[in-house]
């Protein structure tokens, strides 16, 4: 009796071990998935700061540049784009047109020596400027989460977990457009 009750302990371990680590590998899933939606939600808010800090700038830049109102016909464009998206993939288009679009107005301005010396342009310029950087890090944050994630629902149990918690789908990297690879052109 002694020895069946020791291998009636055995088994009952055993399944008790097999089913912690079952359940926390289901866990890890959740807890992966989640982190991956809260950089994203990062990332998003970063933008969004862009967003409410780029009409500020470009009132302050449009009343010294009339005649480059393309550039704030599509910053308002692009603005709008990226409050409708409503997957990451919307977002990430969006935004980078947003880059783009960016870095000529900051070449507007440039053509404008009052405006460079204006107290408001400098202090948005600045603000846009420490958002950027906000939402670069955000990036790279992100897509360590993504890749964490990623690698893990490629393992064999992570897979199988990832698949059963109904999460298996890769998480999408926040890339970078192809404009963005090509060498900027600086003239003086």
């Amino acid at each position: 009796m002694n020895k069946g009750l020791l291998v009636l302990l055995i088994v009952v371990f055993i399944i008790i071990a097999a089913g912690g680590w079952f359940v926390g590998g289901l866990n890890r899933a959740v807890v992966l998935d989640e982190n991956v939606n809260q950089a994203w939600a990062q990332v998003e808010n970063q933008l969004q700061r862009r967003n409410d800090l780029i009409p500020n700038l470009v009132s302050t830049v449009k009343g010294y540049a009339q005649q480059e109102k393309e550039i704030f016909t599509e910053v308002t464009k692009l603005r709008s784009d990226w409050q409708r998206a409503k997957t990451r993939e919307k977002k990430m288009e969006a935004a980078a047109g947003m880059d783009n679009v960016l870095s000529r107005l900051l070449l507007v301005a440039e053509n404008y020596p009052q405006l460079k010396s204006n107290q408001n342009f400098l202090t948005l310029q600045s603000q846009l400027e420490g958002t950027e950087n906000r939402i670069a890090v955000e990036r790279r944050r992100y897509n360590e989460t993504v890749a964490v994630f990623n690698a893990y629902r490629r393992t064999v149990f992570g897979s199988l977990f990832t698949t059963i918690r109904g999460i298996n789908r890769p998480a999408e990297y926040f890339a970078a457009e192809e404009t963005a690879r090509a060498v900027p052109r600086v003239e003086f």
